[in-house]
């Protein structure tokens, strides 16, 4: 199989050393080789990347891969006003049995029209972007990767690794899939339906004490019981643990706790890690019941329904 990438100026060099990284060990997994990559410009040479690495690539003219790539990156909205080289990006994908975006490179498949009443992903910070710019496509800004017939779309920059290792096991097997995994030293690979956001990101503490106390509270979700064991790894009273805690991170010790119970809940549930009484266990909620009314207060719906929405995902 022919797996072509497309970049252009500016390019995340990320979005595409990942997966080519994963489709070029599969390519050696077995004899005869199950791929064949190549990487196409509108210019052909040498395209430098927005961390200001070049490679070098062929200029796309007639060629027919089997699976076309595109790349996202800072040059997107360059490549957008470019109607020479959206033309010929448009034939290319027409040639192809399957048509793939890392990252931004979402948009160039939307405004090719590729992605017109599908459901698609992007970088979660230009889900609202793409949603007012395409109205015509159907966002899906919380997956990693989001297949729809035969285009698969990716979500931000590292999930590129995620969809390459989706495609390998579609085309070759599990088995591949997760001997490229090893290879590389991550997940097998992460479902498609897995969110994006992780709550221990997006509440960063700044000081070191406050960031050593979510550091143990991660690692050690099943055997918090109050607020005292945190503010001793913090070295700090309750009281000042309590308001240092909510000045760093916007959320008060206990519901931080609660959202780290519900991201490691989730993490089980997407994986198929044990039932739902095991997994309320695992993460310190206790009951079955004390972990469906945190997930129906913090995502809307039972635990339940992130399991099905997994599996469905998966029949995909």
């Amino acid at each position: 199989m022919k797996i072509a990438f497309y970049i252009f100026p500016d390019f995340q060099l990320l979005d595409l050393s990942g997966p080519h990284t994963a489709f070029q060990i599969a390519s050696t997994r077995q004899a005869p080789s199950p791929y064949t990559i190549s990487l196409l410009s509108a210019t052909g040479g040498a395209i430098t990347s927005s961390g200001g690495v070049s490679v070098l690539s062929e200029k796309l003219e007639d060629q027919a891969p089997d699976t076309l790539i595109v790349c996202g990156g800072q040059g997107v909205g360059a490549l957008l006003e470019d109607e020479s080289a959206l033309q010929r990006l448009a034939k290319a994908a027409a040639k192809s049995r399957r048509i793939a975006s890392v990252c931004t490179g979402a948009f160039i498949l939307a405004q090719l029209g590729l992605l017109n009443q599908k459901r698609a992903t992007t970088h979660w910070q230009q889900v609202a972007r793409m949603q007012k710019a395409y109205p015509q496509v159907r966002m899906d800004g919380d997956r990693i990767f989001v297949r729809d017939g035969n285009i698969w779309t990716s979500a931000g920059i590292t999930s590129g690794i995620d969809l390459a290792l989706a495609l390998i096991e579609h085309d070759c097997g599990s088995n591949m899939s997760r001997d490229v995994a090893q290879h590389m030293v991550v997940s097998q690979r992460r479902a498609g339906g897995q969110s994006q956001f992780s709550p221990i990101l997006q509440m960063e503490p700044e000081t070191a004490r406050i960031r050593k106390a979510m550091d143990y509270a991660q690692q050690h979700l099943r055997e918090i019981r109050d607020m005292e064991q945190l503010a001793a790894i913090a070295c700090l009273s309750v009281r000042q643990f309590s308001r240092m805690f909510k000045a760093e991170t916007g959320e008060t010790p206990a519901r931080a706790i609660e959202r780290l119970r519900i991201e490691a809940a989730r993490t089980r549930l997407e994986s198929g890690t044990g039932n739902i009484q095991q997994i309320a266990a695992a993460v310190g909620f206790g009951t079955q019941e004390r972990m469906r009314r945190a997930f129906i207060r913090w995502t809307g719906h039972p635990p339940q329904v992130i399991r099905r929405r997994m599996l469905a995902a998966e029949r995909r």
